[in-house]
């Protein structure tokens, strides 16, 4: 056959030869290693640039209206992008019928192969990519508008072009870590969460646009990043790869109802901790563990487990931050060692959020999924477990919109209507307000009421369309009405009140009797089983640790005095009043801890808890509220909260 040929679309198809490269890189990301060989035996044709938005809307002209969306891709030969997976998959059947070939998408091997071009470097210009190739190649809170023309770069060696940061390329394979040994026409494994993309793209750092680097999202997704290219010939019939070994989280997990009542007596004060739940992975090559720990959730399965997530990430802007997992086993004092729970490759997964609904026995996890390395632009996934925790549903885009009001905040809410709650930062600051996402069918679809709605002014007696404060814990009231206490956005220096009596459409403020929270902390609310409303919050910002006021509450040893640090009030009126506040503290002796997160090194005592950290809480049907920060697990009951109350 000849070297190339021009398709209907006036795509130029160029022939790769079989022949063999080194796949992977040995001093790049975890997930290009192991360096292996990879021997393709095969020819095979590969467009010379990706698809444009002339070529593609041949098959789906009504793409035509996202043509120019974020300022991104407005002309007929500029990279098409808003494409899932699935879109890709389906221009490739349809022009397969139109032309009689048969078209695909690249495998993960066969892009690398193609874009190396016999290369060995980080990149098929060398170990740096000239400026010729760069198109704002650094992150930004939004995109930056550039020109995606195809073409209009130097082509490599075998004469392609556009495959360093253009846009990013969807694959046929399933995203997975790569085997050992030498592989020959790899195809990808059998199953997984991620489909792979490749090459980079316009608004990324060079380093994602190297030939080795992996990327990958869920296969729904689409944004401004994501394009493809084709490739014509048969896929190879080759094995696909097993999936991997579970995880510790979801290994040896037992599935038969626990009796929860063996434990500590309801009407005896029982207090335990803190004690470490984000314990050190031993080998961070395998599990993806960084330094800065944070932002939890926590739930209950009934076999008596607990499971516990939280991101990990060298810091919060970053394309490297995975969601991990921990699970206490029934009757176990320590927490399992850590390992991954979810991660997109090169995403950011700000904002994690598990939920145990008791009428159904359904597990829900929330959270966030980035476009690159920052948490504004976040869409809102969703799955679901039936066997506590062990295996996932695929997830799904229940927000497919990329931006703010999707960072996923611990505290979904199953109102007494049946209607889920999934609170969600508004904005990316430390203050702004809380968007919900409700949904009234059990999960199947979701509304954003305060979407599209003027910002509000967080006064007191103003109404606005969303909660005042971020980070915001929301219960529901005896009379139907929804109350949240947020983070920020203070209101007569008071922690920000917001009520709602239309479920969410509209919020009335005020100021609580709490003194406001900020930076590296997060406060949580729920109902007790028992009927008052807990809030566990704290007394100080970070801002007035050196010099702190504290609050006057029932501290360590019973006695009421000036405490500070991590507290718990409880309302027994609906939060008119909130008459019990206790130190969260096993007091005695002063001894130092370690918060991890923001929090850092700390002393409790009689009088001082932790002072700073992320709040997830829920409450086990044998009363024992479980508290977790950003590094600590502590266990209380209702009696111990009540222990010198007035």
């Amino acid at each position: 056959m000849s070297e190339e040929f021009i398709n209907r679309l006036g795509m130029r198809m160029i022939r790769v030869e079989p022949g063999s490269f080194m796949m992977g890189s040995s001093d790049g990301d975890f997930d290009e290693r192991p360096q292996h060989r990879v021997s393709i035996t095969y020819a095979f044709y590969m467009s010379e640039t990706p698809v444009t938005n002339a070529q593609y809307e041949q098959y789906d002209p009504a793409h035509g209206s996202l043509r120019g969306k974020a300022g991104i891709s407005q002309d007929d030969d500029e990279a098409v992008v808003f494409v899932s997976w699935y879109d890709a998959v389906r221009f490739c059947e349809w022009l397969s019928k139109k032309e009689n070939r048969v078209y695909r998408l690249p495998t993960e091997a066969e892009w690398e192969y193609a874009c190396r071009a016999g290369s060995t470097t980080a990149f098929h210009t060398g170990d740096t990519l000239p400026e010729i190739y760069h198109r704002h190649q650094e992150e930004s809170w939004w995109p930056v508008p550039v020109p995606l023309h195809v073409g209009r770069t130097p082509a490599n060696a075998w004469g392609f072009r556009d495959m360093h940061g253009l846009v990013e390329e969807w694959c046929y394979d399933w995203y997975g870590p790569y085997p050992e040994g030498e592989q020959v026409d790899p195809v990808g494994p059998a199953k997984g969460t991620f489909k792979v993309t490749r090459g980079g793209s316009h608004n990324t750092p060079v380093w994602y646009l190297r030939s080795a680097n992996r990327l990958g999202t869920v296969p729904e997704d689409k944004h401004w990043l994501i394009g493809f290219r084709i490739v014509c010939g048969m896929l190879p019939e080759s094995k696909l790869l097993p999936e991997p070994p579970p995880k510790r989280w979801a290994t040896g997990v037992l599935q038969r109802p626990s009796s929860w009542f063996t434990g500590p007596r309801s009407d005896e004060p029982y207090f335990a901790g803190p004690k470490r739940f984000v314990r050190q992975a031993p080998h961070p090559e395998r599990v993806p563990m960084y330094s800065h720990n944070h932002q939890p959730s926590i739930t209950w399965c009934d076999n008596g487990d607990l499971l516990a997530i939280w991101f990990s990430t060298p810091h919060e802007a970053a394309r490297e931050m995975t969601v991990l997992a921990s699970r206490l086993r029934y009757g176990a004092e320590e927490w399992d060692l850590p390992a991954e729970f979810f991660k997109a490759p090169d995403r950011n997964m700000t904002g994690a959020a598990l939920f145990h609904d008791e009428d159904t026995g359904i597990l829900y996890h929330f959270n966030g999924l980035g476009t690159d390395g920052t948490w504004g632009k976040l869409a809102l996934v969703m799955r679901t477990s039936t066997d506590k925790g062990v295996s996932w549903s695929a997830p799904r885009l229940i927000n497919p919109e990329h931006g703010c009001r999707n960072q996923v905040i611990h505290g979904t809410l199953k109102t007494r209507e049946g209607y889920l709650i999934q609170p969600c930062d508004a904005v990316t600051g430390g203050s702004g307000g809380t968007a919900i996402h409700i949904s009234r069918d059990g999960g199947m679809t979701w509304e954003d009421p305060g979407l599209g709605r003027p910002t509000p002014t967080f006064e007191a007696g103003k109404t606005g369309a969303w909660i005042a404060g971020i980070h915001a814990g929301i219960v529901q009231l005896l009379d139907g009405r929804l109350m949240a206490l947020g983070r920020g956005d203070s209101i007569d220096g008071r922690m920000p009140q917001s009520i709602s009596n239309d479920m969410g459409r509209s919020w009335v403020y005020a100021s609580s009797e709490f003194p406001p929270i900020g930076m590296g902390q997060r406060l949580a609310l729920m109902r007790l089983r028992e009927g008052p409303i807990l809030l566990v919050s704290f007394t100080d910002t970070k801002d007035r640790l050196a010099n702190p006021q504290g609050i006057l509450a029932v501290a360590a040893d019973g006695k009421k005095r000036r405490v500070y640090g991590l507290f718990a009030a409880l309302s027994f009126d609906e939060g008119k009043t909130w008459p019990v506040k206790r130190l969260v503290s096993p007091g005695g002796a002063t001894t130092t801890y370690e918060g991890g997160g923001w929090t850092g090194h700390f002393l409790l005592d009689d009088t001082h808890g932790e002072p700073m950290g992320y709040l997830a809480v829920t409450q086990t049907p044998d009363g024992i509220i479980h508290l977790v920060s950003s590094a600590l697990y502590y266990r209380f009951n209702l009696a111990w909260l009540l222990v010198g109350a007035a």
